[in-house]
């Protein structure tokens, strides 16, 4: 029955992604949902010196269809105050974005001097059937970029359905795991975990987490993200 629900909620998954990964210049994004511009610290420079956290990514980081406190960089936001680490979040996601466009982006997050990255991209690749090779050519971009930078990176893993074939979404799986092991990064081993088809944590297209929902991506994060953070940073 589990693996019976984790396909049907991937199902659902790629029926409604699919709708809002197109290319920019294919409407991906709806007229109604205005793509951000570049991402900005919470507070203007000089006056908050506390060290970034970049959460890179597409619609699940931005969160579409949420508040602007109800996303996950929000909620980690909330929790690190929480805990007390001293490090502020940058919501750096947008609604579409496959890995060649957050590569795209790189410069704009170089800029920032983040300590950290969270890099939450591919779903939209493995949605449109992207070769894996191409996608993974991209994330190695970005991963080994950041890391030449300094950068603590920690890579979130996705999976994509199974009509898709079962050697192609093999393939999408381990490719994050490869890349994790190749430049030797945290791996959070499926970023929907435990909100994936389940409608009362999913908004009502199926696909985007709810603010409760959020919650459970949150958790997912920190389980990784925590060890990675100094104390009274």
């Amino acid at each position: 029955m589990n693996r019976l629900l984790k396909t049907l909620s991937m199902l659902v998954l790629i029926a409604g992604i699919s709708g809002c990964a197109g290319d920019r210049n294919h409407n991906a994004v709806p007229a109604d949902t205005p793509e951000p511009g570049p991402p900005k610290p919470a507070k203007a420079a000089g006056t908050d010196h506390r060290p970034i956290i970049v959460a890179l990514g597409d619609s699940l980081t931005a969160g579409r269809g949420l508040g602007p406190t109800e996303n996950y960089p929000a909620k980690l936001q909330a929790k690190l105050d929480a805990k007390g680490y001293r490090y502020r979040v940058v919501n750096a996601g947008v609604s579409g974005d496959t890995s060649a466009q957050g590569l795209n982006r790189l410069q704009v997050i170089r800029s920032l001097r983040p300590a950290l990255v969270i890099v939450e991209l591919g779903a939209n690749d493995g949605l449109r059937g992207i070769p894996v090779e191409q996608t993974q050519s991209n994330l190695n971009e970005i991963v080994s970029t950041l890391k030449e930078d300094g950068v603590t990176v920690v890579l979130a893993g996705m999976e994509i359905p199974p009509n898709y074939g079962p050697e192609y979404t093999r393939q999408f799986r381990l490719m994050f795991r490869d890349i994790a092991a190749k430049y030797r990064v945290p791996l959070i081993p499926f970023f929907l975990q435990g909100v994936a088809g389940i409608p009362d944590l999913n908004q009502e297209d199926g696909i985007h987490p709810t603010a409760r929902g959020n919650d459970l991506v949150t958790e997912n994060v920190w389980r990784i993200l925590e060890p990675l953070l100094k104390t009274g940073a």
